[in-house]
């Protein structure tokens, strides 16, 4: 319904309402009553001109509490630029609601039939066991971007190096675009962390570079040899493919802080250990993900410890996962 008033025209009139999907600081007051949703932040606080951007509005939906939380809780010392003196504080003024993106598990299930342009892929990997990491590789020096692939790597090849029957880690990952450039930057990234391991026999890395329809994307998640999910991001606003994962019923193991604590219940999956600490300038995004602000790192060695324990007891942790699954 949503889609169906979205304008592509030029508006003849101020509308009565007025709904705006962006970051903060773009929102603009062009109706009556003007509401901006925002997927929020993936640091624990945010900058002054997004509290500006949210007061412009009337409302401001996220989609997690953990959003909600650093928008409601960033405050700020306003000076005039001029003579420095203090203007007062500045923060969120206006009501914050919190409305789950959720997943169309109309698509998103265990019981639709695979797609065979995925099933006839996967099959023929040698391993039976794949961890399955779904995001972007984002700008950060080793254990710095935001989802901390080179983490996850470095982390699951010292962890399954140099055994026998180990498993495989299958990224669902890109740069940010689909083009042959970035494959190829993918690619030497990889490469660049298995020379850092001091393991002679490396694990297999699978990558899977391209677009994909829900169904098929729902196909891979529910693929036989797909056994986990595995994140070491850093924060989510929400985080939609760890959404998307649970309702397979398999393990999820992500970090514990940000978004996606909302519905990675922890009765049924597990969270990975870790700490919050300063964004490192090679991953400052102005604006975005800002300097001075903090978010989650993950201990290496529990992660370690946890995909061991999860490959070699996957029974226990799924008969667990499985209980999350209505």
């Amino acid at each position: 319904i949503l889609l169906d008033l979205i304008r592509t025209t030029p508006l003849n009139s101020q509308p009565d309402i007025w709904m705006q999907c962006t970051i903060p600081n773009e929102f603009q007051p062009v109706g009556k009553y003007n509401i901006g949703i925002t997927a929020g932040i993936e640091t624990d606080v945010c900058s002054g001109e997004w509290i500006e951007g949210c007061n412009r509005m009337n409302m401001v939906i996220v989609p997690s509490k953990h959003a909600k939380y650093v928008l409601s809780n960033t405050k700020y010392e306003k000076r005039d630029k001029v003579t420095n003196q203090s203007m007062g504080e500045i923060k969120v003024n206006v009501p914050i609601e919190i409305l789950h993106e959720g997943v169309r598990t109309d698509i998103y299930n265990q019981n639709n039939a695979l797609e065979k342009s995925v099933t006839d892929k996967y099959d023929s990997i040698k391993e039976n066991f794949l961890f399955l990491f779904v995001g972007h590789w984002m700008k950060g020096d080793f254990g710095q971007d935001r989802k901390d692939v080179s983490g996850l790597l470095y982390t699951f090849f010292e962890t399954f190096g140099d055994t026998s029957n180990a498993p495989a880690l299958l990224l669902k990952c890109s740069g940010g675009t689909f083009s042959v450039t970035d494959r190829s930057s993918l690619i030497e990234k990889i490469n660049l962390i298995k020379h850092m391991s001091k393991k002679r026999n490396l694990p297999n890395v699978y990558v899977l570079h391209g677009e994909l329809t829900d169904d098929e994307m729902n196909s891979l998640y529910n693929h036989k040899k797909v056994k986990a999910l595995v994140s070491f991001t850093k924060g989510e606003g929400y985080g939609r493919p760890i959404a998307e994962f649970i309702t397979t019923g398999k393990p999820v193991l992500v970090s514990g802080w940000s978004g996606q604590i909302d519905f990675v219940d922890e009765k049924f999956h597990t969270y990975l250990k870790g700490e919050l600490k300063e964004v490192h300038p090679s991953a400052v995004w102005q604006g975005i993900i800002n300097a001075g602000s903090r978010w989650f790192t993950v201990n290496y060695q529990d992660a370690a410890n946890t995909m061991l324990k999860v490959y070699s007891n996957y029974n226990k942790y799924l008969m667990s996962s499985k209980k999350s699954v209505r």
